[in-house]
């Protein structure tokens, strides 16, 4: 009778232990242009890129997540645009047991730290089949953006007050 009493509870205990889990990674949209083709690829000078990143997550069921990445390059010569790319890299999170506060927290950095090898791998095959030579996206720190969007965030809110 202990011993039952015993495995009832450690399975109680595992149950409420904080749990984090990958359940799936896949690319959500994939969007390659290149407006200027073929005149583009005759061009002689060197473009100039700009990198735009968002990230978004959903919950889908309970404890189970949507983390979305979206990592937008786009290539300018002079005042044409080379090739613009876009990549939305999501992925599907199991998270039971954390905290309301550290849950917002592993959604804007773990889990988009997790996704960005995936999109910038994906971002340079892409612009490589292209014609162009492979960019390789810079290491993003997550947590900074993360510090930054809730700054933003808590101004916007005593701002509203």
């Amino acid at each position: 009778m202990a011993e039952e009493n015993q495995a009832a509870q450690q399975s109680n205990n595992a149950e409420k232990q904080p749990a984090f889990g990958i359940e799936k990674i896949y690319v959500k949209d994939l969007s390659l242009e290149i407006p200027n083709a073929p005149q583009v690829f005759t061009q002689r000078e060197t473009p100039q890129l700009s990198v735009e990143l968002s990230n978004a997550s959903s919950q889908l069921d309970e404890g189970v997540f949507e983390t979305v990445i979206t990592v937008t390059v786009t290539s300018k010569i002079g005042e044409k645009t080379a090739f613009l790319v876009e990549v939305a890299q999501a992925g599907i999170f199991q998270i039971r047991n954390i905290p309301q506060e550290n849950l917002d927290m592993i959604l804007g950095v773990t889990c988009p730290n997790i996704l960005f090898p995936y999109a910038r791998e994906t971002v340079s095959d892409l612009v490589t089949r292209a014609g162009f030579p492979p960019v390789l996206l810079n290491p993003i720190n997550f947590e900074a953006l993360y510090a930054q969007q809730r700054q933003k965030a808590e101004a916007e809110g005593a701002a509203l007050q």
